[in-house]
This record gives structure tokens, C-alpha cells and sequence, in this order.
């Protein structure tokens, strides 16, 4: 079973139903290691001290707000919680509307909501399933508030299978118009295209008509790309890189995490979050100072 990435409730009316998040895609991408062409080797990324040119583990990086140019206000997981509590465990559906009057330029991510509760007679499970029905039946879909992670998001709530779904929605401002672009109209009596060419046109869309079945479609381009690498590596057109310099080796053991391990302890997280990601740093760290009233400056960006 995935690990949720969420926990809270759906809360429409005075009803409240405790819920986790899940996520509902499953990218399959491919994934290239970038290489320094002069010898092959691998080409690392660091997170390091932009001071002292050390780099820096998960373990110790806060998040800091620049609310002046070298003035930063240290926001922990926690802080952004009590923030505003409810909104950050809340999806708050604010109005019921036919999914029809969506437009799918609006939909973003997709998301599994579940019951919290996996005792089947608790009021929970009953209250989730009389909204998903209750959706699926009128044909409406609930639009929604909720904070994920450090952003308020608009979402569409609505039923599949025997699951709800919460697709997180682009905001209209997020969407450009095509006012920008040139393109082709008709003029003011219907006139330029031809009654002929329209009538076949019509005519092909109609014969290549058919039901909407996902599976169908498959990533050929992936497969062929994968292909194209087996042959390869059939034919020996593969490369080993230079092995470091041993001074260079003990360097990348003393000052160098290793992501794949950080990678699998911050999955092994709740959340997500590396375990001490809501540390604030103590007073004497450096670089970084604490306010209780900071100063809000226009035009500042807002810390990731």
C-alpha cells in the first residue's frame, strides 16, 4: 500500500470526514545520468554553504524567509502547520457544479482520498461513501480548498470507481488566454473553408470515432528509446568512468552525502520530510537570525 502524503478531512457543511491523501499517478519516465564528456564520470550536484564551500546534509538545512536582503525568518514544518491549522488538514468544499463546466485545461494532479479509518463501521467510512454516491449520482463535483506541503491549491472532489479523487485544479490566473497568439478565424459569414473539404473532414472524424479506452494507448517512444539502448549495450557501445583519485575518494567520504541514502531516509519519513527538517537552528548558527515581528518588504519572494 502507497504512503500517504497527507492526512486531515473533507469537511462540506457540518460534515467532517477524516481522510489521507494518495497519490494516483505513477510516472514512468526515463532517467539519464549526466556525464562529463571529457572522461564519462558522472557529474554530482551539492547542496553547500554558500560561505565556507562545505557541503551542507538534509539534516541541517531550515527554511528561511528573506524578509529583508540578508535577513532571513527560520519557518518550520510545524510553524507552517499552526499557521493556520484547519486549512492545512482541511479540504474545504466550497461548492458543488456539474464536472461538465470544467474545463480540462483546469485539471493539474490527480489524488486517491481514502477514509482515515480502516474499520468499516465507523461512522467515517459511511459518511465518505454517502458523498461519493451522492456525488456520483447528481453528477456534481466538489471545488475545494487545501494546503499541500506549503501551497493553498484549488481542487475538484469527485467519485471513480469506488474511490474519491481530488484533482488539484490550475487557478484561471495561472492560465494564459490565446489572445497573444495569431490565429486563423473565420470571417463575419462563416466563409473560408470550403464546403467540401469541411464535409470530409467531418466525415474522417466520424469514421476514426470510437469509445475512450486508456489502455489502448501505449509509451512507444520510451519503448523504442529502451530498444535502441539494449542494442547498444548488445554491441558493447557502453563506457566505464575513470575511477577517482584515492585523495579524491576520501574527500566524497568525509564531505559528501550520499543521495540515495538521503533519498530513502526522507521517503522513510512521514511525509516525506527528513526527520530533522523541523529543527530551527540554535542562535548561534550562522547566517541566519530570528524575529518575532519581521519586517514585510514589497516585492520579496516567498522562500520555497
Amino acid at each position: 500500500m502507497p504512503r500517504s502524503i497527507w492526512k486531515g478531512s473533507i469537511s462540506f457543511g457540518l460534515v467532517q470526514i477524516p481522510v489521507a491523501l494518495y497519490p494516483a499517478e505513477e510516472p514512468n519516465e526515463l532517467h539519464f545520468t549526466q556525464l562529463d564528456k571529457r572522461n564519462m564520470t558522472p557529474i554530482r550536484y551539492e547542496r553547500v554553504n554558500r560561505e565556507t564551500g562545505e557541503p551542507v546534509s538534509w539534516d541541517d538545512i531550515v527554511r528561511g524567509y528573506p524578509y529583508e536582503k540578508g535577513e532571513y525568518v527560520v519557518m518550520s514544518d510545524e510553524d507552517l502547520r499552526r499557521a493556520n491549522v484547519e486549512a492545512t488538514q482541511t479540504v474545504d468544499i466550497l461548492d458543488f457544479v456539474d464536472e461538465s463546466d470544467i474545463d480540462p485545461m483546469y485539471y493539474d494532479k490527480p489524488y486517491y482520498l481514502a477514509p482515515a479509518s480502516q474499520n468499516k463501521k465507523k461512522s467515517p467510512v459511511t459518511a465518505y461513501v454517502l458523498l461519493r454516491e451522492a456525488l456520483r449520482k447528481t453528477g456534481k463535483v466538489g471545488i475545494a480548498k487545501v494546503v499541500i506541503r506549503t501551497r493553498e491549491h484549488i481542487a475538484a472532489v469527485r467519485p471513480r470507481g469506488r474511490a474519491l479523487v481530488l484533482n488539484l485544479l490550475r487557478f484561471a490566473h495561472e492560465l494564459r488566454t490565446d489572445e497573444e497568439l495569431d490565429l486563423p478565424e473565420l470571417d463575419a459569414e462563416g466563409k473560408g473553408l470550403g464546403k467540401r473539404e469541411l464535409e470530409m473532414a467531418e466525415r474522417l472524424v466520424a469514421e476514426m470515432a470510437t469509445d475512450w479506452k486508456p489502455e489502448k494507448y501505449k509509451d512507444e517512444y520510451r519503448d523504442d528509446v529502451m530498444k535502441l539502448i539494449e542494442k547498444k549495450v548488445k554491441s558493447g557501445q557502453t563506457t566505464t568512468p575513470a575511477e577517482p583519485a584515492e585523495e579524491e575518494d576520501k574527500r566524497r567520504d568525509t564531505g559528501t552525502v550520499d543521495l540515495i541514502a538521503l533519498l530513502k531516509k526522507s521517503l522513510g519519513q512521514k511525509g516525506g520530510k527528513a526527520a530533522n527538517d523541523d529543527k530551527e537552528p540554535s542562535e548561534s548558527s550562522p547566517k541566519v537570525r530570528k524575529t518575532d515581528t519581521p519586517k514585510r518588504k514589497s516585492g520579496s519572494r516567498r522562500a520555497a
